[in-house]
């Protein structure tokens, strides 16, 4: 039997909303995905996107269990990396235009994420050191009359919850603008409004990459599901009465929208989500950054829960009986990348930290909507 078939068996053996999973049972649950990752993996690693996805992820089960062992992993991770991400000093060498593991590339929003976190503990803790370095790139970037920072979509994820971050902090208005200017810039290059969905980056924007269907546009599901989850964080921590709020709400809900529109049978989103010939078969870091975003916009009143009550339980479903394995492990993510890579092999072994990440916060998310 073909999988998209066993995947429709299952998705319709499986009655809606039917979990009877209490919400002590799945923060259990929640607990040994978080503790099977930080028993096999160390917490003094980089602090570049990879991982800092994932420590999002931890943040999300700290403030949900309270636990000061997945606080205390964090605070191992940050000190590490000395409250940093890329660590060149000399503004001149700053660079952001390309991609780059570099410590010269500050600017570039892949070593930004950390400074989520970073801020997270510094709220905590008001300890100058954990601010510092965020602060100093951050108002440097928003000093700056550049507006091309996040030309690829996973940087909404990464760069951009920065600085409604920092500015609930700070409440510098500046953080807010340069935000603003810098999302529409990108939003204008890579926003699809017939589909409502997100390109990856200008390489993929249609038709200069067509999928196997009918030569249609090519969306990477990982690549839209940065920016959906990008979003609701931005719009946790923006302030109700910002005159930018209205314009990020429409695009949450649109893409929202779009995202819904495409799900498969079997709760998941393939990593071509128009066309799943182009890499067939489950992949879970983009079906859980949507679920994570659609449970957030439900959970804050701004998704209508009818609507997508069945969109959300499908997922869930996915989430849960495919993603999760028996030992706690998050499988079927796909690998660093950039596109729908049908190479690239995808199964029950295939496990990423920014997988773990956006299952635990989908997870996190879910223990609110059953509250």
């Amino acid at each position: 039997m073909k999988l998209k078939s066993i995947v429709l068996v299952l998705a319709l053996c499986s009655p809606i909303f039917s979990f009877s999973q209490s919400n002590e049972e799945l923060t259990a649950t929640i607990r040994k995905v978080n503790d099977y990752w930080q028993q096999h993996n160390a917490a003094q690693c980089r602090g570049f996107w990879d991982n800092a996805a994932y420590f999002t992820g931890n943040q999300a089960v700290y403030e949900l269990t309270g636990e000061q062992r997945y606080l205390d992993y964090a605070i191992k991770w940050a000190e590490y990396n000395n409250w940093k991400g890329a660590t060149e000093n000399n503004k001149s060498k700053w660079k952001y235009k390309n991609y780059g593991e570099g410590m010269d590339y500050v600017l570039f929003a892949d070593w930004q994420i950390c400074f989520q976190v970073y801020i997270d503990l510094y709220k905590l803790e008001h300890r100058a050191e954990r601010l510092e370095r965020a602060l100093q790139v951050m108002c440097y970037e928003a000093s700056t009359p550049e507006r091309d920072y996040w030309w690829w979509a996973d940087a909404l994820y990464m760069g951009m919850p920065v600085f409604t971050k920092l500015y609930t902090v700070t409440h510098d208005q500046k953080l807010l603008d340069k935000q603003y200017e810098c999302y529409r810039w990108t939003d204008s290059l890579l926003f699809d409004k017939e589909a409502q969905l997100y390109y990856r980056d200008g390489k993929y924007v249609y038709p200069k990459v067509k999928t196997a269907c009918n030569g249609g546009k090519s969306f990477w599901a990982r690549g839209a599901g940065w920016v959906l989850a990008g979003l609701a964080k931005v719009l946790q921590d923006m302030p109700k009465d910002c005159k930018y709020r209205k314009f990020y709400l429409e695009r949450f809900k649109q893409l929202a929208a779009g995202v819904k529109a495409c799900q498969q049978p079997g709760g998941y989103w393939s990593r071509s989500m128009l066309c799943e010939d182009d890499a067939p078969g489950f992949e879970t870091s983009g079906t859980a950054f949507f679920t994570y975003g659609m449970l957030w916009g439900v959970n804050n009143g701004i998704l209508p829960a009818k609507e997508y009550k069945d969109c959300i339980d499908r997922a869930w479903n996915y989430l849960y009986t495919i993603a999760l394995q028996p030992d706690g492990s998050i499988g079927y993510v796909q690998p660093i990348g950039e596109k729908p890579d049908p190479t690239r092999t995808v199964d029950a072994h295939s496990q990423a930290p920014f997988g773990t990440g956006a299952w635990l916060l989908a997870a996190c998310e879910y223990t609110r909507l059953k509250r």
